[in-house]
């Protein structure tokens, strides 16, 4: 489903828990952040008439042995005439340097095995390898790109500069693996959670902390119609914390939207530098 790239992107995410090291890139914080999931507004077209559902996002590792992350995405979508359970299962790395990318996504539909995704990319010279092992064996040239956790760092490190939008791609596995998206992202000035913030009792240290609004438009070039417009496929909007917690998540894909409230945060420690 088109509903992982937010995850592996606006959560393959990174104060007390970011380390400037010699590195230019900041070590991104591991944590665990769980997210309730409801319909914001459908269109008749859509058919859906109800959205609830749960996200868990894991992420650990650091510049050094690379990044984990662990996603699981569990939702009833409810229509005129059916309900419907889907249950996505997600495992990444990706190397520190961001160069190698390896992923493995396992989908169910009503507890029943739908689909496996699973394969590796590697970025060279000319553009972006993938060699996938599921659902067939398969190999990809694609565009010139970058992965989930370097996509992030470059949007952190943007948002602290001052930088308000700017156009980059990305790959991370998503759907069939065939495809390099060009987003377009906007970033709000900074800001600080109010008392009323609904979120506000889960985030523990994280409270103080200022964040970012970041708005995400996803573009699949490849489908752009003979007028040359480009549409996008979907965006995404979400509080963005120096740190790389994400939070007040809306996913719109056009004809429905939907929230994703945080409701638990762990904040794991950070990790070491590297020798």
């Amino acid at each position: 489903m088109r509903l992982k790239r937010l995850v592996l992107l606006a959560l393959a995410s990174p104060s007390l828990l970011v380390i400037q090291p010699a590195l230019s890139a900041p070590i991104l914080a591991p944590h665990r952040a769980v997210y309730d999931l409801i319909l914001d507004k459908a269109s008749d077209r859509s058919g859906i008439t109800g959205i609830a559902g749960r996200m868990v996002y894991e992420f650990n590792g650091s510049p050094c042995e690379g990044y984990t992350v662990k996603f699981r995405f569990v939702t009833k979508i409810d229509t005129r005439d059916v309900s419907r359970l889907t249950d996505q299962q997600t495992t990444t790395f990706e190397d520190g340097a961001g160069k190698s990318f390896n992923f493995v996504t396992k989908s169910f539909v009503d507890q029943n095995p739908d689909r496996e995704v699973k394969g590796s990319a590697h970025i060279e010279p000319s553009g972006v390898r993938v060699d996938l092992e599921k659902p067939d064996r398969n190999t990809l040239e694609l565009g010139k790109t970058q992965f989930p956790t370097q996509h992030l760092i470059e949007m952190i490190d943007k948002a602290n500069k001052g930088e308000t939008f700017y156009e980059t791609t990305l790959f991370d596995g998503s759907e069939d693996a065939d495809r390099v998206m060009t987003t377009t992202v906007v970033i709000g000035k900074e800001e600080k959670s109010g008392k009323d913030d609904p979120e506000l009792p889960v985030m523990s240290e994280l409270a103080p902390e200022p964040y970012w609004p970041v708005d995400i438009a996803y573009f699949d070039l490849s489908k752009a119609g003979s007028s040359g417009e480009e549409v996008p496929e979907y965006h995404i909007s979400f509080k963005l914390h120096e740190n790389g917690v994400t939070r007040d998540l809306l996913m719109d894909y056009g004809d429905f939207s939907m929230k994703g409230k945080l409701v638990n945060l762990s904040l794991f420690d950070a990790p070491k530098d590297c020798d």
